[in-house]
């Protein structure tokens, strides 16, 4: 697994890129929300965050934002693996970075919202890593998980 790699990126380009093919997910549009303002300036909608990619033999293979919603909680956004790369583990791998990151960046709660009817692999990891459910309204279940 050394040959992939997690690092913060600031290539908006490759970000736009991971963000648009997500999007295309069938059943996920309830996900993208104002998502055409979220891509027209990713540096100030992520401003106080972060953009982390995951990279495989250095070709994008991954991604996971970080949004600030204030000075003691985040919310984790945009977790996507590319197809091609799914099954290695690397859902884990982009959590525990983006977690490991909102603790860098000092937050102490980090929340998500997720859709486990579209998504139903990542809510099982989700639950398995810790994170517990708040509320759940239209199929839309929103987590939580507090950061020591």
């Amino acid at each position: 697994m050394e040959s992939f790699a997690v690092r913060e990126c600031d290539d908006y380009e490759i970000i736009k890129d991971l963000f648009l093919e997500y999007a295309q997910i069938k059943g996920a549009e309830s996900c993208f929300v104002s998502f055409d303002r979220e891509l027209d300036d990713l540096g100030s909608f992520y401003s106080g965050g972060s953009l982390l990619v995951g990279f495989e033999h250095d070709k994008p293979a991954a991604c996971v934002a970080v949004k600030k919603l204030n000075d003691n909680i985040c919310e984790a956004k945009r977790l996507y693996i590319k197809p091609e790369y799914r099954g290695n583990g690397y859902a884990r791998i982009m959590i525990d970075a983006m977690l490991e990151k909102a603790k860098e960046l000092g937050f102490s709660e980090v929340t998500f919202t997720t859709k486990p009817s579209v998504m139903q692999i990542g809510y099982g990891l989700y639950k398995r890593m810790g994170f517990a459910e708040t509320a759940e309204e239209d199929g839309i279940v929103s987590m939580k998980m507090p950061l020591y």
